[in-house]
């Protein structure tokens, strides 16, 4: 009797968790593993408030989870505050920089990272909602590849910022590729289609944002309000705004070449006029003093015209000689929570985890060296031990 009542008791335990599993996993029917990477760059203040909402939004999906933290640089005790909050939880890792290379770079050795089912690239200040991964993931169940989030609004913005944003959409659309959907950063959710594809680019000078519209994969929008920061202050200053614009133009279309070719046709067709004009007056049917003064001017202009169509070829002719040099385009020298040494393209991983189980290393533990046209090649690992497809990944948990 007191078997059968364990028997039953156990049986209805079960049950139980059956249920509460079929209610975590929702509608979706499938599980999912989901990495959310996000790029810290002295962001002390922003990450109790960033954990503070981040990780009840990811338990409530029910799915297991990985929040993928890459320090590009941080000189105001993030990286501290990460590693003790890592040191707690093996679902938070550490990806840190030997210097700052770069939001583009920092989101580049997170993807290359993440092993989740989707991946998640957000910003720590909390402009990008958490509570809108739940939407975001229905999108992806529906069969999108991209789920894009488009600010509707921007809450704590000056006007200067609002304009020179929507003016550099406006040109990106109209002249670089009107596949780019204005308004839309890098608040992104990527099947791992998509992850495979965007890790498969190594340039130098990225533009994230014009690399996924060039995919051409299915993509999903969805509307959101965003709010101001929740702590600290802006890390793109003005100059920096300018920068990443021009990353974006450049990296993206040789427009900017093509409207120097338009400006010479149009110089031409000016010294052509201008000639005409002095020949009238060097016959005297025009006032000769007005078109010399005319002339000089145009000379003037023709030079400025020349020159800035030499710096612009100069600047992508520089670009060329970075990329034929084929540097890395990120440093790791530390990790936390990461497991083996990860290996990618144009990346070098110093450091592999110094708290990963006696199981999971060799008695010295690797790094890695990784670069266009050569096999990874790990210190410390036996022939044969890497793989060229996922070389050392293993799965969070």
């Amino acid at each position: 009797m007191a078997y059968s009542y364990a028997v039953i008791r156990r049986t209805l335990d079960l049950i139980g968790a059956a249920t509460l599993d079929w209610q975590r996993l929702g509608k979706r029917g499938t599980w999912m593993f989901i990495s959310v990477v996000i790029p810290v760059f002295n962001e002390y203040e922003v990450l109790p408030h960033l954990f503070s909402v981040l990780p009840p939004v990811l338990e409530k999906l029910g799915d297991d989870y990985e929040i993928l933290l890459v320090n590009d640089g941080s000189q105001d005790g993030s990286v501290d505050w990460i590693r003790d909050r890592a040191s707690r939880d093996h679902r938070i890792k550490l990806i840190s920089f030997s210097r700052n290379f770069g939001q583009q770079a920092a989101m580049t050795a997170g993807l290359d990272a993440a092993s989740g089912d989707v991946v998640v690239v957000m910003d720590s200040d909390l402009q990008d909602p958490p509570e809108l991964l739940e939407q975001m993931l229905e999108k992806i169940n529906e069969g999108y590849d991209v789920v894009s989030c488009q600010r509707a609004s921007r809450a704590g913005e000056t006007l200067f910022k609002k304009v020179t944003a929507t003016a550099f959409y406006e040109l990106m659309r109209r002249g670089i590729d009107r596949r780019i959907p204005p308004e839309v950063g890098d608040f992104r959710m990527y099947s791992r289609n998509a992850v495979q594809a965007l890790c498969s680019f190594r340039e130098q000078h990225r533009f994230m944002r014009g690399l996924v519209a060039w995919l051409g994969l299915k993509e999903a929008v969805i509307p959101f309000h965003r709010p101001p920061r929740v702590a600290g202050e802006t890390k793109y200053p003005v100059s920096k705004l300018f920068r990443l614009a021009w990353t974006a133009i450049s990296s993206s279309s040789a427009l900017p070449l093509k409207f120097c070719t338009y400006a010479g046709i149009a110089m031409l067709a000016g010294s052509l006029l201008t000639g005409l004009l002095s020949a009238v007056a060097g016959l005297g049917l025009g006032n000769g003093a007005a078109v010399s003064y005319g002339w000089i001017g145009f000379q003037l202009f023709l030079t400025g015209i020349q020159l800035s169509a030499i710096g612009l070829l100069g600047d992508y002719v520089g670009r060329i000689y970075e990329e034929s040099k084929q540097r890395p385009l990120y440093i790791v020298n530390e990790t936390c929570n990461l497991g083996r040494g990860m290996a990618s393209t144009r990346s070098v991983w110093l450091h592999a985890d110094s708290d990963t189980e006696a199981s999971d290393m060799h008695e010295s533990a690797p790094y890695v060296i990784a670069m266009p046209g050569r096999v990874p090649v790990a210190r410390g690992l036996n022939p044969g031990e890497h793989s060229a497809a996922a070389p050392w990944k293993r799965r969070a948990g």
